[in-house]
């Protein structure tokens, strides 16, 4: 477990933890500003100090453990996780149609952040158990079914923008190891006939039109289209510099629905312009350089996994997010990493690059 007389301050990678702190710094800028349209007293704002300054210790210590103490307690991780799962379905609360959350003391948690973390570090267990011998029926439709009961669960809730990223690590943890290509296209076939045959048989007329609203917002701009006409409203109206924090008119008189969460990032571009979205979009670019570093000088079958899961999961939240803002792809509820107000995303990021830490300190 712990293990200080191994830890290296000087092998510690603190260029990944400065990246952190400032992507984290305009989450909380943007987050204040938004809080100043509902009053003085700046509730979001407080509550994501808080679970920043929880996080980052949570991240230290994380970094203290030996990398083989995730390895070895991966399973009981996800068994962990997946009771979490089945408990919030019991217990949870409800918030915006979505039965995902403990709720106590003013406080709400999260589970599907902790799925994201155990995913992640089983199916590096299972991939550094194999022998390299990834071209196995039992290891493709063994770690599928290990994604699939985290997914159901996540979809009795229902998130689908949750269930898309668990989905969207194992898939990609399985063309990264080149599972065998037969399953993987045929994956691709079966997924694609069952959407087709959704649309047809399945899907309601409200859903179709959502979905026609996303890959055309004019047609409905006071409806189903206008969260994303606003989105790109504000993200336009920031031009070179932005408005300044505190002065964007689409999030300060509340015409950006979800400001804090969703649509964040229009909000840094609304207020701080394309230069503060570049600069955001840049930071990331550092982050994801940091961890394709430590991928790429081990040798360590379960360290290059576990890496590889944080950065698709970090590239895949980008992605969406900023994609849904920008009109690009639809709407799932999914946060800018680090960024987004919310407390268990916040803190579980941070972990997880606490995880990634005692990787590098304890060179591999």
């Amino acid at each position: 477990m712990f293990n200080f007389s191994k830890f290296s301050t000087r092998s510690f990678d603190w260029l990944l933890l400065v990246v952190v702190i400032l992507l984290m710094s305009i989450g909380l800028a943007a987050v204040y500003s938004i809080d100043l349209s509902r009053g003085l007293t700046l509730v979001y704002f407080k509550k994501q100090a808080i679970a920043g300054g929880i996080g980052l210790v949570l991240l230290f210590l994380a970094s203290t453990f030996q990398y083989n103490f995730y390895r070895s307690y991966a399973k009981l991780f996800y068994l962990a996780s997946v009771i979490l799962l089945i408990g919030v379905l019991v217990f949870g609360s409800t918030i915006r149609g979505t039965r995902g959350w403990f709720a106590f003391a003013g406080f709400s948690f999260q589970p599907v952040e902790v799925a994201k973390v155990a995913i992640i570090l089983i199916l590096a267990y299972i991939i550094s158990s194999f022998g390299r011998r990834f071209e196995r029926p039992l290891f493709f439709f063994g770690t599928g079914m290990v994604a699939l009961l985290m997914i159901g669960l996540i979809m009795l809730q229902p998130d689908l923008g949750s269930a898309m990223i668990i989905g969207l690590i194992w898939f990609a943890l399985m063309l990264l190891v080149k599972a065998r290509r037969a399953y993987i296209i045929g994956l691709i076939v079966v997924v694609a006939v069952v959407s087709v045959l959704g649309w047809f048989f399945f899907l309601k007329d409200y859903q179709k039109s959502r979905v026609m609203t996303f890959i055309d917002p004019a047609s409905d701009p006071l409806g189903a289209g206008y969260n994303v006409t606003q989105a790109v409203i504000a993200i336009g109206a920031g031009q070179w510099f932005g408005r300044g924090l505190g002065f964007g008119s689409q999030s300060q008189l509340r015409f950006l629905p979800e400001a804090q969460t969703d649509f964040v990032f229009s909000v840094i571009g609304e207020e701080l312009g394309f230069a503060g979205a570049l600069v955001t979009l840049f930071l990331f670019g550092i982050l994801f350089w940091r961890l394709l570093r430590i991928i790429r000088q081990t040798d360590d079958d379960f360290v290059s996994a576990a890496v590889s899961g944080m950065l698709v999961l970090f590239v895949g939240q980008l992605f969406v997010n900023v994609g849904a803002n920008l009109g690009l792809l639809p709407i799932t509820g999914i946060t800018l990493p680090f960024v987004s107000y919310g407390g268990s995303s916040l803190m579980i990021n941070l972990l997880l690059i606490g995880v990634a830490e005692s990787m590098v300190v304890r060179r591999y």
